[in-house]
């Protein structure tokens, strides 16, 4: 087991991506990467406490341990349901005079 994780933080803002490599001591998880980062400082609005998160696109939690080569990255909050979107588009499509068939 390696002494220190090669990690990344990843979080895009509209037009704003952040990608930062850290080192950290093995036994790290999310949190730690988290509070490593400068997040922060960049995203003050960013509340950690609550974004949901991932490692490689899977969802994790704070305490999720991390392993060397790992980027964890911290998810927006979707502004749409996509249910909803879909439901919308198929009413949509339905009507006469909507383009729909």
């Amino acid at each position: 087991m390696a002494e220190t994780l090669r990690i990344e933080v990843a979080y895009v803002a509209p037009g704003q991506p952040f990608l930062q490599a850290l080192q950290l001591p093995a036994g790290a998880c999310v949190a730690d990467a988290l509070q490593a980062s400068a997040l922060r400082l960049h995203f003050p609005e960013l509340d950690l406490a609550v974004s949901r998160v991932g490692i490689f696109s899977r969802p994790a939690t704070p305490a999720t341990p991390l392993r060397d080569g790992d980027r964890v990255e911290v998810y927006r909050p979707l502004l749409v349901n996509p249910k909803e979107v879909r439901r919308r588009r198929a009413q949509q499509a339905g009507k006469p005079g909507t383009g729909g068939a």
